[in-house]
């Protein structure tokens, strides 16, 4: 068996991918709507893409909408995200404030995984504050995104091994394929990760219209989650939630 990460009823890393979906309401009145529409699709968890939220930089004004959006959700897994810009979100904010607002969610204890990316500043301060927020007993995703290519296999491997020397309880990868051999490098990292190297599960993506395979293939290849869209996609190729989960199950009931 794979290593498994729980979260919640939720067992990440073992049989079919999970379905999380982002949300990104850029006020309280559209994420409440957004949380609504989100009960009615299949999915496993839902992301809060923050650096959406007009708010983010009010901690008193995030933690009182997260607040109900934990009630709404009721069980359902909540990762917390902000993207910053040069991994390909909406804004950009101070580092300190950055590593200030996840530790400040964490302790809430209304979110069960929170994305730190790697390129946030040097180890040392990665780790400090991976090791506060499970401190809060949240689990930490540490991504990386490259929106304009795909690195070589090796290096894709290196970068999850260091995330989790860093720990991560789910390094995440995603890529941009320029070639079917870049969505081939990206799933070959993936199963030799899984295979040789994983300590956790990983979560890996090819992003675009290329790599939609990459998006469906997790059971095989190794990947623990998969990013699917509700009614707007937080990145390329993201596939619609009820599709994605459908195909997930189809092929996992013909394996």
């Amino acid at each position: 068996m794979r290593n498994v990460v729980k979260v919640r009823n939720v067992k990440l890393g073992n049989g079919i991918p999970k379905v999380a979906v982002p949300f990104m309401g850029s006020d309280d009145k559209e994420i409440r709507r957004e949380i609504e529409y989100l009960k009615t699709i299949n999915l496993d968890l839902v992301e809060w893409r923050i650096d959406y939220y007009k708010y983010v930089e009010s901690i008193e004004k995030v933690k009182r909408i997260l607040a109900q959006i934990r009630k709404s959700l009721g069980d359902i897994p909540i990762i917390f995200t902000f993207r910053t810009a040069k991994e390909g979100g909406e804004k950009e904010i101070t580092v300190e404030y950055y590593v200030k607002l996840v530790k400040s969610v964490a302790a809430t204890g209304n979110v069960d995984i929170i994305d730190v990316e790697l390129s946030i500043g040097g180890n040392e301060l990665v780790k400090e504050i991976v090791d506060t927020i499970h401190q809060c007993g949240v689990k930490v995703i540490m991504s990386s995104h490259n929106f304009q290519m795909t690195p070589e296999k090796d290096e894709l491997i290196e970068k999850m091994c260091e995330m989790q020397h860093l720990g991560a309880d789910l390094p995440k990868i995603a890529v941009m394929p320029c070639s079917t051999k870049d969505v081939l490098d990206l799933l070959t990292a993936t199963n030799e990760m899984i295979c040789y190297h994983s300590k956790t599960p990983v979560i890996t993506m090819s992003m675009g219209s290329l790599g939609i395979v990459s998006r469906i293939a997790g059971e095989t290849f190794g990947s623990a989650i998969t990013f699917g869209s509700a009614k707007a996609a937080s990145a390329p190729g993201q596939l619609d939630a009820n599709e994605l989960y459908k195909v997930l199950h189809f092929i996992a009931a013909n394996r």
